[in-house]
């Protein structure tokens, strides 16, 4: 079957590249930056987009339910790679945020292109993880149109699940399948139609958006600090510290003999120090708070 790809922008030759291979090593690589730098001005124009999609996540996440990212290709691992990304940042379980990539695990390491063609096998992999109606699914699909991401988003929306796309065209089919779409139309590739360029870096600006945002809506942050860090190694763990003598002005020492005794939980140990309480009374105060350490922090100096 013919597909016709002419009207996908990020499918069209880049005028301002026509001549890149013509170029010294430099001003291939000048070509490039200056055509990225487009990139963040492209996520701008979609914010509001995207802040409606972080508020569906973050009741989602409210509710108990789930994040599932779905894509094939560059769009797939990118997904991957968010979703892998938030036990450590955030301490979340890793059931929380999910990714789905056409082809499977061995789609992340060997192109498996023909994956995303098929559409009644989104569906088939997004229905192997116990949906509820609490979860939400993000497409992600930078042409707009791919099969395997379009049957995925059908099946969510039959099942009653909140549904995003994020695409790299205007006016996208996806876009047409979904309770909220986000277009970040970056224009054609510095190579045409490699959209593991502009497009795939148009889609991780938006998937740290999304889970970022949604984390810090969840109490996750407090300031700029995270918090729910997961120490699992040194360079964590030092992190840990770092994050509790920069809250409380301790030193150093005193806030690590305060670490170990909370099993390196930086939320607890800056509840204990700031209100000055025992380890059960700062857990309680953030199991009350529903993990903003702000609101911990004043209900437990109210213990005193």
């Amino acid at each position: 079957m013919e597909l016709d790809l002419t009207s996908l922008t990020t499918e069209q030759r880049n005028l301002q590249t026509n001549s890149i291979d013509t170029l010294g090593t430099l001003d291939i690589l000048t070509v490039i930056n200056q055509e990225d730098q487009g990139v963040s001005l492209a996520v701008k124009k979609v914010l509001p987009q995207i802040g409606v999609a972080v508020d569906l996540i973050s009741q989602a996440f409210e509710k108990g339910g789930r994040l599932f990212y779905i894509g094939a290709g560059t769009s797939g691992r990118l997904g991957v790679i968010d979703a892998a990304e938030c036990p450590p940042t955030f301490s979340t379980p890793p059931e929380q945020v999910q990714a789905i990539i056409a082809g499977g695990a061995e789609a992340m390491f060997d192109a498996i292109e023909g994956a995303e063609d098929d559409s009644r096998q989104g569906r088939v992999d997004l229905s192997t993880r116990n949906l509820t109606s609490d979860d939400v699914v993000v497409g992600i699909t930078a042409s707009g149109r791919t099969p395997y991401v379009i049957g995925a988003l059908e099946a969510a929306k039959e099942l009653g699940l909140k549904t995003i796309s994020l695409s790299c065209n205007p006016d996208s089919v996806v876009s047409k399948v979904v309770d909220q779409s986000i277009e970040v139309v970056v224009g054609p590739e510095i190579l045409t139609g490699s959209t593991r360029m502009k497009a795939a870096t148009a889609q991780k600006m938006v998937l740290n958006m999304l889970t970022t945002a949604s984390m810090i809506k969840m109490g996750k942050v407090y300031e700029n600090l995270m918090v729910d860090v997961n120490a699992t190694n040194l360079k964590l763990m030092e992190r840990a510290k770092n994050i509790v003598l920069t809250v409380t002005g301790i030193t150093y020492k005193d806030a690590e003999e305060l670490l170990e005794k909370t099993g390196y939980e930086v939320k607890t140990a800056i509840v204990m120090h700031k209100a000055d309480v025992p380890l059960v009374v700062a857990k309680e105060s953030i199991q009350k708070s529903n993990g903003f350490v702000k609101k911990a922090i004043e209900a437990a100096k109210r213990f005193n």
